[in-house]
């Protein structure tokens, strides 16, 4: 039999691990051990996250209708 492929998570799922994570680690019931290797793989997880956000931002654009119909497009407020 075939070994079976990861599917890659989601950003959302890769989100709510993140949100799990922490809740984990705030209550206090890991080993040091685990306390450690949890906050390195969630903050790998953050950083991986935010630079996902980052791109995101700057791919959206709202185009917008000139007056003699053509568009335009125009980047979003807070946009670099």
């Amino acid at each position: 039999m075939a070994a079976r492929e990861k599917k890659p998570l989601s950003f959302e799922q890769r989100l709510e691990k993140v949100t799990q994570t922490i809740d984990r680690l705030e209550s206090g019931a890991s080993t040091l051990e685990e306390t450690l290797h949890d906050y390195e793989e969630a903050t790998a997880m953050l950083s991986e996250l935010e630079r996902e956000l980052t791109t995101a931002q700057q791919r959206l654009t709202v185009l917008r209708k000139r007056a003699d119909g053509t568009e335009q497009e125009e980047k979003l407020e807070g946009e670099a």
